[in-house]
C-alpha cells in the first residue's frame, strides 16, 4: 500500500464534533471486512493483528455468524429477561461444557471435569466483572461474616466502571476520578506472599477479603502472564480461606489463549469466571458463569440486565461457541501462536515477547511502538500499542500462518526504518 488512507471530511468533522472525545482516533475508517482482512472507505485492504481489541474470535463476518444474526434479526431482537430466549439455554449449557474442559499446560484437550456453572448474561467485560464483584461480596455476605473485600494484581484492567476501575491495578486509570470505591487491594502478580498478606492482613481500605480476581495474561498492562504454578498456589489459598477466586478471561477466553479458557492449561478450577469480547465474534456481549455453589446464592433481583442475554446476542454467541468448537480452534491457535512468537522473537529490538496463543506482547528496547502503529496503516497492518514500548498483538484466531508471515515481514520492515 503506498498512500495512507484518510477518513472522509464529513465524517471526519461530524466525529470531531459530536462524538465524545475519549478514544484517540487513527485516520481510517473501515466499511468492511473478512476473516483476517478489513478494507477502509478507499478500498484499502489491511492485515488486522488487533482484531477487534480481541473480540474477532472467528474472523471478522464469519458466515456462520452472519446466517444466525440475520435469521434471528427476521424473527425477534428483545423482549427482555422476565421470558425464556431462544439460544440462551443452549450458550449457557454451551459455555458450562467448554469451562469444564482439562487441558494440559500447552493448551491441548485432555478431557472434561464434573463441573455444572451458571451463567449471567451481561453486555461488556465491565459489566461481567461488576457481577462477578456482586457474586463474590454475596458469598462473603453469607459465608465469610460479611466480609467485602477483593484483591486483584498490579497491572491488571478489569473495566472502566467505578467498581472494576477500583479492581484494575494500575494507578493511572484512577487519577481522574477518585475517590474510588472502598474494598479493594491489588498486589504484584506471581507473588504469592504478597497475595497471602493481603489476605490475611486487610488493609482498612480494602477490608475482610471475600474474593481474589486475577487474569491469568494481563492484557491492558503489557501482556504479563500469570506462572501456572502461581494460579495454583491461588487456588490452594483461596480454598484454605474459603474465599472466592474470580478469574476475569474478558481478553483471555474463547481459545485466544488455545485452551478454551486460559485458567484451563494451570489445571485449576476457579468459582467465578468472566468472559466478553470473544463469546460472540464481536457481536456486544458478556457474561459471568459461577459454579453453583455461589450461583445457588442469588435471588430473583439480586442483579439485572435489559439487554443482556436478547435474542441478537445469544444467537451469534451459540454460531460463535459451536463454530469454535467444530473448527477445533485451539489447535490452529496453539500452531499459528508459536509462528507468530517465533516471528516476532527473531526481530531486531524485540527483547522479549510475552503471552500465549494468538495473545502476544513484544518488548522493544527503542521507545517506537507509538510510531509502528501510525506507519503500519500505510504499510496495511492493524497494530496496537501499550506504551511507546510494547506492542500488542489480538489478531482474529482464523488468521493464517501466511498471513503472519505477510505482516511480520513489513512490520521487520518498518522497525529496522524507525530503529
Amino acid at each position: 500500500m503506498s498512500d495512507f488512507s484518510t477518513v472522509p471530511a464529513n465524517i471526519k468533522a461530524l466525529d470531531d464534533e459530536y462524538v465524545l472525545g475519549t478514544y484517540g482516533r487513527l485516520p481510517v475508517e473501515f466499511v468492511r471486512a473478512s476473516g483476517a482482512v478489513l478494507t477502509d472507505s478507499e478500498g484499502n485492504d489491511y492485515l488486522d493483528f488487533l482484531g477487534g481489541i480481541g473480540c474477532a474470535s472467528l474472523g471478522h463476518c464469519h458466515p456462520a455468524v452472519v446466517a444466525a444474526l440475520k435469521e434471528q434479526a427476521d424473527k425477534l431482537w428483545q423482549v427482555g429477561n422476565y421470558f425464556y430466549v431462544e439460544n440462551r439455554g443452549e450458550v449457557a449449557n454451551g459455555l458450562s461444557t467448554l469451562l469444564s474442559r482439562i487441558t494440559d499446560e500447552s493448551g491441548h484437550d485432555t478431557g472434561s471435569a464434573a463441573v455444572t456453572w451458571k451463567t449471567f448474561f451481561a453486555n461488556s467485560g465491565a459489566e461481567a466483572n461488576e457481577g462477578a464483584i456482586k457474586l463474590a461480596r454475596r458469598w462473603g455476605e453469607v459465608k465469610l461474616d460479611g466480609a467485602f473485600g477483593v484483591v486483584s494484581a498490579k497491572k491488571s484492567f478489569h473495566g472502566r466502571t467505578l467498581a472494576t476501575l477500583a479492581a484494575t491495578g494500575q494507578d493511572r486509570f484512577h487519577e481522574t476520578f477518585r475517590p474510588m470505591p472502598a474494598g479493594f487491594a491489588s498486589v504484584d502478580l506471581n507473588d504469592i506472599d504478597a497475595l497471602r498478606s493481603a489476605v490475611e492482613n486487610p488493609t482498612p481500605e480494602c477490608g475482610p477479603v471475600c474474593a481474589v480476581m486475577l487474569e491469568c495474561v494481563q492484557g491492558e498492562g503489557g501482556v504479563w502472564p500469570a506462572g501456572y504454578d502461581y494460579l495454583r498456589d491461588v487456588a490452594d489459598l483461596c480454598r484454605e480461606k474459603n474465599l472466592m477466586l474470580i478469574i476475569d478471561e474478558v481478553q483471555t477466553g474463547f481459545f485466544r489463549c488455545g485452551s478454551p479458557f486460559s485458567f484451563q492449561r494451570a489445571g485449576i478450577v476457579p468459582d467465578i469466571v468472566t468472559m466478553a469480547k470473544g463469546i460472540a465474534d464481536g457481536f456486544p456481549m458478556g457474561a459471568v458463569a459461577a459454579r453453583t455453589k455461589v450461583a445457588g446464592l442469588m435471588r430473583p433481583g439480586d442483579h439485572g440486565s435489559t439487554f443482556g442475554g436478547n435474542a441478537l446476542a445469544v444467537a451469534a454467541a451459540r454460531a460463535t461457541i459451536d463454530t469454535l468448537r467444530a473448527e477445533d480452534m485451539g489447535e490452529h491457535v496453539i500452531a499459528v501462536g508459536k509462528h507468530l512468537r517465533h516471528r516476532l522473537q527473531a526481530m531486531p529490538h524485540v527483547t522479549e515477547v510475552r503471552g500465549r496463543g494468538l495473545m502476544r506482547g513484544a518488548q522493544l528496547d527503542v521507545p517506537i511502538a507509538c510510531q509502528l502503529v501510525d506507519e503500519g496503516l500505510a504499510e496495511g497492518l492493524v497494530l496496537n500499542h501499550i506504551g511507546d514500548s510494547i506492542l500488542r498483538f489480538l489478531p482474529p484466531l482464523v488468521i493464517t500462518r501466511e498471513q503472519v508471515d505477510e505482516g511480520m515481514d513489513k512490520l521487520e520492515a518498518l522497525i529496522r526504518k524507525l530503529a
